[in-house]
């Protein structure tokens, strides 16, 4: 009787990630931009958790295509504080921003693929209100790219 052996392959993270870089054309609030990106895409983005680092709070979307059976996550570059309003307090204190992305901070959103066929131009963008995706690699050493492995 022959006996089987099992084999585990250890996949390195050596390879860089591709992801997309979406700026906007106009200043719209989350909903306004989504809506219109689902007005015009065959799949529907919706909002999902949001992405949570420390203090920080990052808006997240997420949509799946059918024919190529790829789920893309869109997460806003800049975040807002998870800070609570005290009720002694008389005027608001500045508030600290992160960017996922701080040398792009004239990035809206980053988007990125969950499977590996990366292909984001499937996604239909209106055209008044964001510019086309700019295609953009990292490297398995960046802050980002073991931020994005961890939550997926």
């Amino acid at each position: 009787m022959l006996k089987s052996k099992k084999i585990f392959l250890d996949l390195e993270d050596d390879e860089p990630m591709d992801i997309g870089l979406l700026r906007l054309a106009k200043k719209l609030p989350d909903h306004e931009i989504f809506f219109e990106i689902n007005k015009i895409n065959p799949f529907q983005f919706v909002r999902t958790d949001d992405l949570k680092i420390k203090q920080f709070c990052f808006t997240k979307f997420e949509g799946y295509h059918k024919e190529t059976k790829n789920c893309y996550s869109i997460v806003s570059n800049k975040s807002a504080p998870l800070r609570k309003k005290t009720d002694n307090e008389l005027f608001a204190q500045t508030e600290e921003i992160k960017f996922l992305m701080p040398k792009n901070k004239d990035v809206d959103y980053i988007i990125y693929a969950k499977d590996s066929f990366k292909d984001f131009s499937l996604i239909l963008l209106p055209e008044n209100i964001m510019f086309q995706i700019q295609d953009f690699s990292l490297q398995p050493n960046s802050e980002l790219y073991k931020l994005i492995n961890y939550y997926e």
